[in-house]
């Protein structure tokens, strides 16, 4: 038998994305998207608000930001996450290794509400799926190269997979951060 390696690294996500994490989403709300059940959360805010060490972006809004990271970990917002997912998880990747648009947490002009947030992670994410699925057994073997800095040596399919467990966990804590929103007293 012949595994079609390249189909499965991409349906592992696409499946997850198509049937439960994506339209999970769909009608989110802007208290929705900014919403901080927790104080000291890391958020998109205004320009000019963040209590952060570093607020990156060159927009109207900014992304919270410290390096390093605090410890513990600030709680995140599903604007963060959503941005999270936007520039850091697809977005670079897609522009390091498929010929996307060139993209950077520091210059990203940062959505300042929930459907345009949704809109630019669907673009995100579908540049990156489709260089995933163009794959063929030699791009999965080939070396990821100077954009993943100390991993540059390792496979393409090392980082898809990477790429995959990302989007997951934060689509997982999206939903969730929905659900305790719906919840609410």
């Amino acid at each position: 038998m012949t595994i079609d390696w390249t189909f499965q690294l991409y349906e592992q996500l696409d499946w997850q994305w198509r049937e439960h994490m994506r339209p999970r989403w769909d009608g989110l709300t802007d208290e929705e998207y900014f919403w901080e059940p927790v104080p000291g959360m890391w958020n998109v805010r205004p320009r000019g608000t963040s209590k952060a060490e570093t607020a990156f972006g060159s927009g109207d809004f900014t992304c919270d930001y410290a390096w390093p990271e605090p410890d513990p970990s600030p709680v995140t917002t599903i604007a963060w996450r959503l941005a999270h997912l936007q520039v850091g998880v697809f977005g670079q990747r897609a522009a390091s290794h498929f010929g996307g648009p060139a993209i950077s947490y520091q210059t990203y002009d940062y959505p300042g509400d929930a459907a345009t947030a949704l809109s630019r992670l669907d673009a995100a994410y579908a540049a990156w799926a489709a260089g995933v699925a163009a794959l063929d057994p030699e791009g999965l073997a080939r070396p990821i190269g100077q954009a993943e800095g100390p991993f540059a040596a390792e496979p393409m399919a090392q980082l898809i997979l990477h790429i995959n467990r990302e989007a997951l966990h934060h689509g997982a804590e999206i939903s969730l951060l929905r659900d305790l929103y719906r919840w609410r007293d």
